[in-house]
């Protein structure tokens, strides 16, 4: 062959294959581009340095799959709230029966329904007894508890691994809440993975409100320090990806620092009731609280907390002894029960604090009193022997 058609001819070959090499190149761009998702990046091993701004990295990129819910009125929340604990973790081992008493009721927003206390979530069995809910546009809650099980086995698919839930553990609180137990930490990496991981497939579900319990066991009580806003940043990232809105609050007690308290949307205590349906008007609890120095159980509704808050919810708190709120309030005869919610139900909301009327909630297990599907649990639900359900629905539906 003539010299100069094989110089034409290997040219040709090789602007071909480099055309060839560019055009894969292109395609291949554009084929990575078509679903984008930036995958989580691990935290720093020391927490608070390196973080970005949203406290986890690059925010996942999420193609809702339906309609996001409708954003949460705090208003309504505070007006139609109720408590309905572990609802969607089948607490009280009742949950259709629970459902049904949902679905009827006046009920707009389900305070801690799904529970994580010493249990990771379950979020199959919560979506399956969410799915027998049949009233519209309720929103649900989910508690993130100040106590994890360090032998629980739970799958993180990210990084296709079981959870290390002993390296969650603040320092010194090893058996907290009985053996193999522990209050978890946002200074230790695991655990800021974990929470991220669990608020991720709750929003995922529908879940729109989110509260940390006793939040001064799981974070640094100062903004400057504060690893929680990071954790809550993600939170807000993620929820504005799927186009939904979340609220977050927290169990604060007797925490006072403004700057702290208004990180949240809401903070969340208990009443302080009186056998007789009275309450104080301190801002200590004087079961615990006789003069300066002793411990403080916040009433959050006083001015010394309100007035540095968002917003405020108020509860007939529980902790499975008697003397409690909800023990004292189940111990009342029926008519005080009703009387009792009817007051404090107007006296709070009066006051554009939030009070939630129970529907689900834990008791002293020898309590002497009324009680729902077990002893260990309270129901207004008629078939059961408190029967408040008509009281309760009048208070929420403000038919008074």
């Amino acid at each position: 062959m003539h010299p100069l058609l094989i110089f034409i001819r290997s040219h040709t070959i090789a602007l071909s294959l480099t055309l060839m090499i560019l055009l894969m190149g292109v395609f291949i761009v554009l084929k990575s581009t078509e679903h984008p998702r930036i995958p989580d990046i691990p935290l720093p091993e020391h927490p608070g340095q390196g973080l970005t701004d949203n406290g986890f990295g690059p925010i996942e990129t999420v193609t809702p799959k339906e309609t996001p819910p409708t954003p949460p009125s705090m208003e309504r929340m505070k007006r139609q709230g109720c408590i309905a604990d572990g609802f969607l973790s089948d607490y009280g081992e009742n949950a259709g029966s629970t459902a049904k008493l949902i679905s009827r009721s006046n009920c707009y927003y389900l305070h801690r329904s799904l529970e994580t206390w010493l249990r990771p979530p379950d979020f199959e069995l919560a979506q399956k007894i969410k799915a027998r809910v049949t009233k519209p546009d309720i929103v649900y809650g989910m508690f993130i508890a100040e106590a994890i099980d360090t032998k629980a086995d739970y799958f993180y698919p990210p990084e296709q691994r079981d959870f290390e839930f002993a390296k969650m553990c603040r320092d010194g609180s090893k058996n907290k809440w009985g053996e193999h137990t522990c209050q978890p930490s946002f200074e230790k990496r695991e655990y800021m993975l974990y929470v991220q991981y669990i608020t991720k497939q709750a929003m995922d579900m529908g879940i729109q409100s989110f509260m940390f319990g006793q939040v001064f066991l799981q974070d640094a009580n100062d903004p400057d320090r504060s690893l929680l806003n990071a954790v809550m940043s993600s939170m807000r990232g993620y929820a504005q990806s799927k186009g939904m809105q979340i609220v977050i609050g927290a169990q604060t007690n007797d925490i006072e620092d403004e700057s702290y308290l208004r990180m949240f949307d809401y903070i969340e205590g208990g009443v302080g009731l009186h056998a007789d349906g009275s309450i104080e008007d301190g801002p200590c609890f004087s079961r615990w609280w006789k003069k300066e120095g002793d411990w403080c159980w916040a009433l959050l509704w006083h001015n010394k907390f309100a007035s540095k808050a968002n917003n405020v919810f108020i509860h007939l708190d529980w902790s499975g002894r008697s003397g409690d709120d909800m023990s004292t309030f189940a111990r009342m005869s029926q008519n005080d029960r009703a009387k009792a919610m009817k007051k404090l139900h107007k006296y709070f909301t009066s006051r554009d604090i939030g009070f939630f009327l129970p529907f689900l909630a834990p008791l002293p297990a020898e309590n002497g009193s009324c009680y729902g599907p077990k002893k260990r649990f309270y129901s207004p639900d008629n078939k059961y022997t408190c029967q408040d359900e008509d009281a309760l629905n009048t208070v929420l539906s403000n038919d008074q």
